[in-house]
């Protein structure tokens, strides 16, 4: 058998890079093909009745798992890091906050939510966990030890989102981990925006990390896909909480994640490095007051992102002097290399106007001008800049 079929065998020495390649595959279980195969399955047949009676199988059922699902599964619990017990998929990257959330909390629980956190989180728990019971909370993202003044009695769990959903803040993770910890209360953590290659949550406290697999993980704007990594206090519950709602990914969907993932560091790579020349170049426009991008030096938060990322995505904010709206619109519409639509991720660069200030509760959000969200795609930057110039000038021509 040649090189191409041995199974792979990860080793914690090997660089990240590596990993993405190589982890969660094993060539030799599919007759040396690099990919696995898509397993469509539902039924499962057993080799005895005996066997069926005792649920003496590998795989048992096409929605409790496949060797689809176990590939991609494997190599994220992989590139998560030690702390990492075992992963689940979901079909979105809302899923997989809910469903983080719906493993960890009972009626009667209180829960601490970022007031920087994604919009839906914030529905999901205001109007779905609030029928069954379960109290929610927003506190400002910078609080750091301060977070310990807000838990009750019954608080559970704490949610949090580095950095926050279109505004940026950075947390201090670990201190609001062992705050947590100290309380008897469970961490999760969206980390879409970094993904693992730049930020580990396990090594840092948190007990389930999420991801919309939709963004960088996927990387072509093409699948839904939610992930949710746990550590050894939360498997369990998480997994067994998967089971029972009936979750499952499709079994395409799954692939083009695990497809998407082999080119994840380089992507991000690119990301990275694209995002931080348009935002320094944006920094210096006149029309800017100023950006929202943690690895700005500038950044408020970028101390802890120094600190704790190994690097940046191409997703920030730009905040600009104040101008109407319709010269916002202006701005928007003109470009040509920037879509406007929802997520991000993929490989194509999309700007989009944003307002906070209707779903924060806990802190004030006046940031001195409207506010306008990036991805910085793969296009080359000499173009986008372009593009934006042509932004501003429509944006100048409406506010005349």
């Amino acid at each position: 058998m040649n090189d191409s079929s041995k199974k792979e065998s990860p080793s914690p020495a090997r660089h990240t890079d590596t990993r993405v390649v190589t982890a969660g595959r094993d060539p030799a279980s599919y007759h040396g093909f690099v990919n696995p195969p898509v397993y469509h399955a539902s039924t499962v047949l057993y080799p005895s009745a005996e066997d069926f009676l005792a649920h003496r199988a590998r795989y048992q059922y096409g929605r409790r798992g496949t060797p689809t699902t176990e590939a991609l599964e494997g190599a994220l619990a992989e590139l998560e890091g030690p702390q990492c017990a075992g992963v689940s998929l979901v079909p979105s990257g809302l899923a997989a906050i809910s469903t983080a959330l719906l493993s960890v909390v009972k009626a009667g629980d209180h829960v601490l939510v970022t007031d920087s956190a994604y919009g839906p989180t914030r529905t999901y728990c205001d109007q779905i966990l609030s029928r069954f019971g379960v109290t929610t909370s927003y506190y400002d993202p910078l609080l750091g030890t301060g977070i310990a003044e807000h838990f009750r009695d019954n608080t559970r769990a704490v949610y949090l989102e580095s950095p926050g959903s279109l505004s940026f803040e950075m947390q201090d993770v670990a201190t609001i981990a062992k705050a947590a910890h100290d309380k008897g209360a469970l961490v999760l953590m969206d980390n879409t925006w970094a993904t693992p290659l730049y930020y580990r949550p396990l090594d840092h406290g948190v007990d389930l990390a999420i991801q919309a697999g939709t963004k960088y993980i996927g990387g072509h704007s093409d699948v839904m896909l939610g992930t949710i990594s746990a550590n050894a206090a939360t498997v369990a519950a998480l997994k067994n909480t998967v089971r029972l709602s009936g979750l499952c990914e499709g079994p395409d969907d799954v692939y083009l994640g695990l497809r998407g993932l082999r080119t994840l560091s380089v992507r991000l790579e690119r990301h990275f490095k694209s995002g931080i020349a348009v935002a320094r170049w944006l920094e210096q426009r006149p029309e800017v007051l100023r950006l929202l991008h943690p690895a700005l030096p500038g950044h408020p938060g970028h101390a802890l992102w120094k600190r704790d990322f190994t690097g940046a995505s191409g997703l920030f904010s730009m905040v600009l002097k104040p101008v109407p709206q319709k010269a916002v619109f202006a701005f928007l519409d003109t470009l040509t290399l920037f879509g406007i639509g929802a997520s991000w991720g993929g490989y194509e660069s999309l700007a989009i106007p944003f307002d906070c200030a209707p779903i924060r509760t806990a802190t004030r959000w006046a940031p001195g001008g409207p506010t306008v969200r990036f991805h910085i795609g793969l296009e080359a930057v000499d173009d986008l800049v372009a593009d934006l110039e042509r932004g501003f000038a429509a944006l100048a021509a409406a506010s005349a």
